[in-house]
């Protein structure tokens, strides 16, 4: 079978990663995400998400030989078709202007992507009569997620990008994503603390602490494969219970800051800019 007709595989091999002031970031990472794969990345603020996003999209640079997205090293050979929505991505100053929807989904292409940018419209609930600089925070999301989605990906990588849609926006949004795994060659990590609409959507679980993966495997192996059957679907409780006993888990492990340092590097707050903090002083990881 040609590599263009599987989906993209995620390996990561004994990633260990210093940020320029010499502090860790990640530490001997292992990880395999099969093609096609919905992967969750789980864990508290400052375990690492948010850098082993940015290395897996290559805007840093890892290790050589230590990541590879379908055998090639995505920050060497500039790997086509990764597309990461994360913390520059939500600051963008474009899409607080006066400019209306349609000129913006143009400017990404979606003129040529016609049909996707409908239906992107109609799943996130866009109203094409909106000027950006007069929306809410919710809305003006919801434009940036049909831009960042509209040109069709083989790899998207996540970082907490839906904590201001509501709850039937990041639904439908997560149902979008799902159908575009199952249809086209496609794999998608994605990094939360919000399980809400998660039960049946993940194939893959991975929990981060200290910048180290700690366990990592399919929703079966982890005894999270629910009946779609069944009127009543237990997936999210069960989901979220797995989800707070490994974050305890890792504050008994870290104990009392008492002045200690931090589960890992933080990245500069978001509070307050682009719309980011305004939803309840939820955070993304930092």
């Amino acid at each position: 079978m040609a590599a263009q007709d599987i989906a993209p595989s995620i390996d990561v091999h004994d990633l260990s990663y210093k940020f320029p002031d010499g502090s860790s970031g990640l530490k001997e990472v292992f990880l395999h995400l099969p093609p096609g794969s919905r992967t969750l990345l789980i864990g508290a603020n400052g375990a690492g998400k948010t850098t082993l996003l940015r290395l897996l999209s290559g805007k840093r640079m890892a290790p050589s030989n230590t990541v590879s997205i379908s055998g090639i090293d995505p920050f060497k050979e500039g790997l086509e078709g990764v597309t990461y929505l994360g913390l520059e991505w939500v600051l963008n100053p474009i899409v607080r202007t006066d400019i209306d929807v349609p000129t913006l989904l143009a400017s990404v292409g979606g003129d040529y992507y016609s049909d996707r940018r409908d239906e992107l419209v109609q799943i996130l609930d866009i109203d094409l009569a909106w000027r950006m600089h007069a929306v809410s925070d919710g809305e003006r999301r919801r434009v940036q997620l049909a831009m960042g989605l509209l040109r069709p990906w083989t790899v998207l990588l996540l970082d907490e990008i839906t904590v201001d849609l509501d709850l039937l926006s990041r639904s439908n949004f997560l149902g979008f994503l799902k159908r575009e795994t199952q249809k086209r060659k496609c794999t998608i990590v994605y990094a939360t603390h919000i399980l809400d609409n998660l039960a049946q959507w993940p194939t893959h679980l991975v929990h981060m602490s200290l910048g180290k993966v700690k366990k990592w495997g399919s929703m079966t192996e982890f005894d999270l494969v629910t009946d779609t059957k069944d009127r009543v679907v237990t997936g999210n409780s069960q989901l979220g219970e797995l989800v707070l006993k490994w974050l305890q888990e890792d504050l008994d492990e870290r104990g009392p800051r008492n002045g200690k340092a931090g589960q890992g590097k933080t990245y500069e707050s978001l509070e307050g800019k682009g719309g980011y903090g305004n939803e309840n002083s939820a955070r993304l990881e930092k």
